[in-house]
């Protein structure tokens, strides 16, 4: 990119300097020939001013032949009085000047050719300089001949100009061309920092981070840049944590039953259902541990596979919480259920019975878990058919527990995988870490959500939403 930025500046500085010298050289060659044709080398406007002036004091032309010669004696401000200029004598036609006046009317004063006689042509008075007082035309001067160049002189005068105009601009495209180059730089640089970076990244570093300033395209990207290496390193510190957690949690349950297993074997545990129940135990453990992992993969692939059927959400939710009062009431914990009045009007839900119960299980569980004895668990259903959205239905089902709550540190990381904030009572109530993320994943692939809060009046509450496509019931 450097170098196209480099070319494309010469290219321009190479037309700019060929554009000047080319107008440089036509200007020069018509100043030079205007000049030289009305003999400025010789002092025309100061004689032209001397003339006016002598007409406007004198109003007449008598001896002003003298004017031209340079030898005028008289007094007067302008061509020798008093604190005036003297012309030196011939001044006017030591460069071989010819200069004619002639009055008004064309008619011919003074000649330093020595031909005072005769009248000036159209073509001449056309070519001569109008003499005036205060603005009426009281002569004319013609001038020619002066210094007289050939065409050998001309040309190596125009030569010289040329070759001044072309150093000019050789001069300055050097300099246009070094701003170039500082400028492709400049722009550049960030370009190989970015993609010296995104090599180390590439590399497995992904601690590389670009330093931009401004608002231009090269901030914005670098920016991204910056954005897509965070992503990155917290995907691999993720990736690696997780890696490290299923070893953990797959160490427990085979160091339980390779522990149950060697001690049957050697006898010291006799071999009875009893003692085999334990290493069953930790069996469904694993296999439960593996199934997660299994629904979170798919999950993550975007492959969860859901099996919608017309549903009865509220006897769905209702069925569930209670297979859980038993289990409830052994921890003497209690369970409401605050379903709408009528229920049986509610239309049928388009999802996957399976998915959802078991998003409600994995509440349910996570809420009895830590609910300490004689506290409550309240879950709630209550339904709304949003006005904006056209045969839109959206479910809202709740659970608050009366436990202490979820530690304000641990409340962005709940739905993460593997994490727990007690992991050693979690781990003895048999859980894997992977309830709530199991759970919000499926809530999102009905295209729902699943959120978790402290309630005002203290304990946990988790809120499943659910926008679901109306299924009207059969009549």
């Amino acid at each position: 990119m450097r170098l196209r930025l480099i070319l494309s500046f010469a290219l321009i500085v190479l037309i700019s300097v060929s554009s000047v010298a080319f107008l440089a050289r036509r200007g020069a060659a018509y100043e030079v020939r205007s000049f030289m044709f009305h003999g400025g080398m010789a002092g025309i406007p100061e004689l032209v001013t001397a003339l006016e002036e002598y007409y406007h004091l004198r109003h007449t032309w008598q001896r002003a032949e003298d004017i031209l010669n340079g030898s005028l004696p008289g007094a007067g401000p302008g061509w020798g009085g008093p604190g005036g200029m003297r012309m030196p004598p011939g001044m006017m036609n030591m460069m071989g000047q010819r200069l004619r006046l002639a009055d008004a009317q064309g008619n011919l004063i003074a000649d330093t050719g020595g031909i005072a006689a005769g009248r000036l042509n159209e073509s001449q008075i056309q070519q001569a300089i109008t003499l005036q007082d205060n603005g009426v035309v009281v002569g004319y001067l013609l001038a020619e001949g002066g210094i007289s160049l050939g065409s050998n002189e001309e040309a190596y005068l125009l030569n010289r100009l040329s070759r001044a105009s072309v150093l000019a601009g050789l001069i300055a495209g050097s300099l246009a061309l070094g701003l170039a180059m500082l400028l492709a730089y400049s722009l550049a640089q960030p370009l190989r920092t970015l993609t010296n970076a995104a090599g180390r990244l590439a590399q497995g570093d992904l601690s590389q981070r670009v330093a931009f300033r401004g608002h231009d395209e090269l901030t914005e990207l670098g920016n991204a840049f910056n954005h897509m290496a965070a992503s990155l390193q917290q995907a691999e510190q993720s990736r690696r944590a997780m890696t490290t957690d299923i070893a953990h949690e797959l160490r427990t349950p085979l160091a339980v039953q390779r522990a149950h297993l060697e001690a049957l074997q050697d006898g010291i545990y006799p071999l009875t259902a009893e003692n085999l129940s334990a290493v069953l135990e930790q069996n469904l453990l694993l296999s439960r541990l593996v199934d997660d992992l299994r629904t979170l993969a798919l999950a993550d692939a975007g492959q969860l596979t859901l099996e919608r059927t017309p549903t009865d959400f509220a006897k769905l939710v209702q069925r569930t919480v209670e297979r859980f009062e038993p289990q409830a009431a052994t921890r003497q914990v209690s369970i409401s259920l605050d379903l709408p009045p009528d229920t049986s009007s509610l239309p049928l839900l388009s999802l996957d019975p399976m998915r959802i119960e078991q998003i409600i299980n994995n509440l349910l569980s996570n809420a009895l878990r830590y609910t300490p004895q004689g506290g409550k668990i309240e879950c709630q259903l209550s339904t709304n058919a949003p006005s904006a959205i056209p045969n839109a239905y959206t479910a809202v089902f709740t659970i608050h527990d009366s436990g202490a709550g979820i530690p304000l540190e641990a409340l962005p990381h709940v739905f993460e995988r593997f994490y727990r904030a007690d992991r050693a009572r979690s781990r003895a109530e048999g859980g894997t870490g992977l309830g709530l993320a199991i759970a919000r994943q499926i809530a999102e692939a009905h295209d729902g959500t699943l959120t978790a809060a402290n309630h005002p009046q203290g304990g946990a509450i988790f809120t499943l939403t659910l926008p679901i496509e109306i299924i009207p019931r059969e009549t």
